[in-house]
């Protein structure tokens, strides 16, 4: 069976070209001078530069991750999978939140040609999803065992404007944007399952449309785009986009809008951008601004970020029990923008909530702040356990989002972990920097030394009893230390 390697630019067959109109035959609309107050554009440059966080920070982490001309360590071109085929370490910055108890398969799409198609193969009893997200990070689709199953698949994604008919057994999933992130995960059970998984991932194929028509389903894509010079590949994605001033983050906000365009629930915003002088296929003249203007926008993108940030402390549409706070709206924001900006900050990635539920601490049982200097304990009673159809683990992350360093390379602990459990059935992690007694390493989640540290429960498939927000995390208790006595 031979593989072939195939330009995407290749010519179109007529069974995949474009019915009517295509993302760039749309009628544009010219690019218009903002007539607003330096006051107003400010208020309005916070509700834009919140509403545009998302993608252009999607933008920033596909051009940093798709930079190649051939897939790497940690990067792949646009419509090829990049595999993890081990955990990342506490070295990885590139997204925020990673995770240790799967494997990643990531790829960003290109829709605006023609559609691809993603093949995965029979998993058996092995769970695995394959999250779908828009360029405005929400996810569209996750195919996967919950949803589809655990044979073989071959599904069709296909761009907001192509119309064109599929071959038989190919199954069309419909992108909002040309834009889209593949986070496909893969269940891993510790590094002894690294290589059964590394060979699933080899079957994990991406294939264009017009290249799926021409052979026997096995031509691979090359890539057209050149790596660019320009591209910053040292310093994180997050970080890239809060390093721009707010004409620049507008600038690259509006080239984005006319692959990706707004939806139409987002009416009332597309006005305000309009309002800014940004039209919703893409225009926008930063060259135009007066000085005074500049600085109203700059202004507005630094009100924006910190309200960003300011609700790490009291993040939106959430509840909080006993220090955890749980989301439910995560993957599907609809008109929240600020929740998805919130979302993409600090979990760029998330899952639907009926994939995946995240409770979040970064305080312990009475409210005071986790710090890695302390001692902590977490508990479950017997018959407490996370409630999950596929696994749970639990993260330690630096205040900075990224895994600690530590000399066992433990990140998480989770139920595929050899855990000892209490004679009474209940299970106890101690949570400190400080190694611990022999006989309780096995339960430790190390903790950053004069840092402090947040924890993230992943519950992977949760059961009804979570998505009814039923059951409950325990608070992290602070160990207090040992008060010494003495006798007189």
């Amino acid at each position: 069976m031979k593989i072939q390697f195939v330009n995407l630019a290749v010519v179109l067959t007529a069974g995949m070209l474009m019915a009517s109109c295509s993302s760039s035959e749309k009628k544009t609309t010219a690019s218009v001078k903002t007539t607003a107050s330096p006051a107003e554009i400010q208020k309005l440059a916070e509700e834009v530069y919140i509403y545009g966080y998302p993608m252009v920070l999607v933008e920033t982490s596909r051009e940093v991750m798709t930079n190649v001309s051939r897939v790497t360590a940690d990067a792949a071109p646009v419509n090829q999978f990049l595999h993890k085929d081990r955990f990342p370490d506490a070295s990885f910055t590139q997204v925020v939140s990673p995770n240790a108890d799967t494997l990643y398969s990531s790829a960003f799409l290109d829709l605006s040609r023609e559609p691809v198609i993603l093949s995965v193969p029979e998993m058996g009893k092995r769970y695995y999803l394959m999250q779908l997200m828009s360029a405005w990070t929400d996810v569209f689709a996750s195919p996967g065992t919950r949803t589809t199953g655990s044979h073989k698949g071959d599904f069709a994604i296909t761009g907001p404007d192509w119309r064109g008919e599929l071959p038989t057994g190919l199954t069309e999933i419909k992108s909002p944007t040309n834009t889209v992130w593949i986070i496909g995960r893969t269940q891993t059970n510790g590094p002894k399952d690294f290589a059964a998984v590394r060979e699933i991932q080899k079957k994990y194929r991406l294939t264009t449309l017009s290249s799926w028509q021409q052979s026997d389903n096995e031509v691979i894509a090359t890539p057209t785009r050149q790596v660019s010079s320009t591209v910053d590949m040292k310093t994180p994605p997050v970080a890239q986009v809060e390093a721009m001033d707010g004409v620049e983050f507008m600038e690259k906000f509006a080239s984005l809008l006319k692959q990706n365009p707004p939806k139409p629930e987002d009416s009332a915003m597309v006005e305000k951008m309009a309002r800014l002088g940004i039209s919703e296929t893409g225009q926008f003249d930063g060259r135009a601004l007066s000085d005074a203007q500049r600085v109203a926008f700059n202004r507005g993108a630094k009100m924006a970020l910190e309200k960003i940030v300011a609700l790490n402390q009291a993040p939106p549409g959430v509840e909080v029990s006993a220090g955890w706070v749980y989301s439910y709206h995560m993957g599907a924001y609809g008109a929240d923008y600020e929740n998805r900006a919130y979302v993409a900050k600090y979990f760029l990635g998330a899952n639907l909530p009926q994939d995946a539920v995240y409770p979040r601490a970064s305080v312990d049982a009475n409210g005071m702040p986790l710090k890695g200097d302390n001692k902590y304990t977490l508990r479950f009673a017997k018959g407490q356990l996370p409630p999950v159809r596929a696994f749970w683990s639990l993260t330690m992350y630096n205040s900075k989002q990224n895994f600690v360093k530590n000399p066992l390379n433990r990140y998480a602990l989770g139920d595929r972990d050899k855990l000892k459990y209490g004679k009474d059935g209940s299970l106890e992690i101690y949570i400190q920097s400080e190694r611990p007694e022999a006989s309780k390493v096995a339960n430790w989640l190390p903790a950053p030394a004069g840092d402090d540290f947040n924890l993230l429960m992943r519950l992977y498939w949760p059961k009804d009893e979570v998505l009814s927000h039923q059951w409950r995390m325990p608070g992290v208790q602070q160990v207090q230390p040992a008060t010494g006595l003495s006798l007189r």
